[in-house]
């Protein structure tokens, strides 16, 4: 049984911008609504699991920024691609609970552009490393179940498989089962490693292609898989 009598309770989230070699990612607010409408209006399916949008207008999207920025919880943030030079996606903190020392990383919503490159995989491992270096023992990832793009993503990055809840929520008319992953602290040092090795120059060839894949980096860190997959 772990010790925990003398474990200190981590922090709320207080910081405003993590700054990676291919990803900036800083607090959400109205300014970044325009470019990031923009990048959102090349695919509409990228909200189909979520509870909100798609947005037709800017307008209207600035104003769920406005809200969504407003609270702490969850804390939401803009995600930048170095590379292109394009604001790309939103992702936020939440379910944040410093006395358990559990956070999840959730409302992940990547404009096409943003998917499947080196700035996508670097703002998730920039948010779990701060969480982690804070304290919190336990770092969540849940997911419509019917949703298996998210649920790939989430072994790529080393999150482990806890299960499926049946009839979680009702979502925009549909029942979603909700599958439920998590990585922990014991774990994270063997994930930093993988990330760290995965990020770095080395690892890619001048055209981009990568040398070692994530998913090969992380797979030994995992207990369970997802049988889905």
């Amino acid at each position: 049984m772990q010790d925990l009598r003398n474990w200190v309770p981590p922090r709320w989230p207080d910081a405003d911008r993590f700054e990676g070699r291919y990803a900036r990612v800083e607090l959400l607010s109205e300014a970044h609504a325009a470019a990031l409408h923009a990048a959102n209006a090349e695919d509409d399916r990228i909200w189909d699991y979520l509870p909100y949008g798609p947005f037709a207008s800017v307008e209207a999207y600035s104003t769920w920024v406005r809200d969504a920025a407003a609270g702490d919880d969850p804390r939401f943030h803009a995600v930048y691609d170095i590379e292109t030079g394009r604001w790309g996606g939103v992702a936020s903190l939440m379910r944040i609970n410093p006395a358990a020392g559990s956070i999840e990383v959730g409302h992940i919503n990547f404009a096409r552009g943003l998917q499947r490159t080196r700035a996508a995989s670097e703002a998730m491992y920039l948010l779990m490393r701060w969480a982690f270096e804070a304290g919190y023992r336990r770092y969540e990832w849940k997911c419509d179940a019917r949703n298996f793009g998210s649920r790939r993503a989430a072994e790529r990055l080393g999150f482990s498989f806890e299960g499926v809840f049946r009839q979680a929520a009702v979502v925009k008319g549909r029942n979603r089962d909700t599958a439920w992953f998590a990585a922990i602290d014991t774990e994270w040092p063997a994930l930093k490693a993988a990330f760290e090795t995965w990020l770095a120059p080395e690892n890619f060839e001048a055209s981009g292609q990568q040398r070692q894949r994530l998913s090969d980096l992380t797979a030994p860190v995992l207990v369970a898989r997802d049988p889905a997959l």
